[in-house]
């Protein structure tokens, strides 16, 4: 190949390299603005039914749901941050390649593919059924740590495989254990794709409705004058029946008989994708902050 047939192989892979580029740009701006159209219309039609009884903690209100929302999603991660991590860095550090493994990892793909109205029947089942209770918020919690778990045990291993190996050895050079490697070095290392994880699993955690219906309940009978955890109505009580922001939009959609149900729903709607994005720039704030503060 002469030099003019070179120039015109790299002017051609430019040109190709610009209009991928460039393709990519507009694909990446069509759903960064099909997301904006979506939070502006639902948030638009929340702002404008919103009346200040819907602020409420009474039965016309959402308070109690938003509560029951945040308590949920925090006793879920609370169970399974530990065990989807501690099972990730099983399957990346200690897990020995074969079989096994490779049946492990492919149940827990499995797993984490389910639809979650299955995982609600499952829930129902065993937590329900099988236990001989009623709907109650624990049962519902423990069905969110089986859909989270997958997802946080393939996000943490993943990202301790990719982090490179001159960090295990020079950590064994140095004379650290494989504990302390992991602890010190490699949890670490990958604490931003692992703090991604939970954000992505909180996030579906916000939004599940048809795993709670069978589990969690419809309903929510609760006084904040009452904060003794084992009374039926203490807001703290993991035994009494709750319901979420994504389970009372549901249910207002569909078998509420409320005068005002759609304005309600669309609150709801609105209060629900609110809290999301909060949480999501919470966690981006903190692990910022502590990334900094590491750093120094």
């Amino acid at each position: 190949m002469n030099d003019n047939e070179m120039s015109k192989y790299i002017a051609k892979q430019k040109n190709k390299d610009k209009i991928a580029t460039v393709s990519l740009y507009i694909v990446a701006c069509f759903f960064l603005l099909l997301l904006g159209a979506i939070i502006l219309y639902v948030v638009g039609k929340g702002i404008f039914s919103f009346i200040p009884k819907y602020a409420s903690f009474g039965k016309d209100g959402l308070g109690v749901e938003l509560f029951n929302t945040v308590y949920m999603v925090l006793l879920s991660q609370l169970i399974s941050v530990p065990l989807g991590a501690g099972a990730g860095i099983y399957m990346a550090e200690y897990a020995r390649p074969g079989k096994v493994t490779d049946t492990i990892r492919t149940c827990i793909e499995t797993l984490s593919s389910l639809p979650s109205i299955v995982l609600g029947l499952f829930g129902f089942l065993v937590f329900i059924v099988l236990c001989r209770t009623t709907w109650n918020m624990f049962a519902g919690v423990l069905t969110l740590t089986i859909i989270c778990i997958p997802l946080l045990t393939r996000v943490t291993e993943d990202a301790i495989r990719d982090i490179p190996d001159s960090y295990r050895e020079g950590s064994y050079g140095l004379g650290a254990t494989k504990w302390q490697t992991i602890t010190k070095i490699l949890l670490p290392a990958a604490k931003g794709r692992i703090v991604t994880g939970v954000i992505l699993a909180s996030g579906r955690c916000f939004s599940e409705a048809a795993a709670l219906i069978y589990t969690s309940g419809l309903t929510s009978d609760i006084s904040f004058s009452d904060w003794n955890p084992f009374s039926q109505t203490s807001p703290l009580n993991i035994f009494r029946t709750a319901d979420t922001l994504a389970v009372r939009i549901w249910y207002l959609k569909t078998a509420a008989l409320l005068p005002d149900k759609y304005e309600l729903a669309d609150m709801a709607a609105a209060l629900l994708i609110v809290l999301v994005c909060v949480f999501n720039l919470s966690a981006r704030f903190l692990k910022n902050r502590t990334s900094g503060a590491q750093n120094r």
